[in-house]
């Protein structure tokens, strides 16, 4: 998911409007695009990112070359800042895997300087994340466990039209904003998209190693026919749509 949120962090900063010399905080970092593209858009601003998992936080501090970008580990429902520290509050791909995703989003709003713009953008799994639709979409013909993963998947918090912005309203922010961004996930053939599904990250990995080597190797060949859409294997372009919200903390 790395390299597409790379490229969905362009757009988002683009709605969210960063301006250089801020205190920005970007929430469930991952392994820091977000927060790099934060630090090479703004020059002189702060950066500080926090998530949840170790191993996250260990990859972008290997490769973090700015001294003013700090990872560290850290909650997203509990973040260890003072209140009305930081003038942007980022968080990109994280609210819909947050449990009590109200928790994180009154902790953003918490530690925001009164007026500072708190965004946040999610996959729209269900309607516009093609994608990762034709890898569960073939799962779930196969496996009625892969058709109760997928509606999860597909129903988490955040992820269905007009949840942003009714979220950042109810906790309370003011000029809210919502809007769609859209990329393209480029593929330049199927063993490049399937790759992430033999790994162990994000849910469609973590169905792949509950199945047994014969189940694997007839899921991985009902989605190479679906990539392949009756044509030779090659270079497959898919759209991505994200919800993103930005508002400003009350004052």
């Amino acid at each position: 998911m790395g390299r597409w949120s790379q490229r969905l962090a362009v757009a988002f900063l683009d709605f969210v409007d960063v301006a250089d010399g801020e205190r920005v905080l970007d929430v469930g970092c991952g392994t820091g695009h977000l927060a790099f593209a934060v630090a090479g858009r703004s020059p002189g601003s702060e950066i500080r990112a926090v998530d949840f998992a170790p191993a996250y936080i260990e990859y972008a501090n290997r490769n973090n070359q700015s001294p003013r970008v700090h990872f560290t580990v850290g909650d997203a429902c509990a973040l260890e800042f003072p209140s009305q520290s930081f003038d942007r509050v980022l968080s990109l791909l994280v609210l819909h895997f947050v449990p009590q995703p109200e928790k994180a989003i009154a902790e953003m709003c918490r530690v925001a300087k009164p007026g500072g713009v708190v965004g946040a953008a999610v996959w729209d799994a269900r309607g516009g994340f093609v994608a990762n639709r034709l890898f569960f979409d073939t799962a779930a013909t196969l496996d009625p466990k892969a058709n109760a993963r997928r509606a999860r998947n597909y129903t988490r918090p955040m992820t269905r039209p007009g949840e942003l912005p009714a979220a950042w309203r109810a906790a309370g922010f003011d000029n809210v904003v919502e809007t769609e961004l859209c990329i393209r996930m480029e593929f330049s053939c199927f063993s490049d998209y399937w790759t992430p599904y033999a790994g162990r990250d994000g849910p469609g990995a973590e169905y792949v190693m509950t199945l047994g080597a014969a189940e694997r190797s007839k899921l991985e060949d009902a989605v190479k026919a679906a990539y392949l859409d009756g044509e030779v294997d090659g270079p497959r372009s898919f759209a991505a749509l994200a919800w993103a919200v930005k508002g400003t903390a009350p004052y």
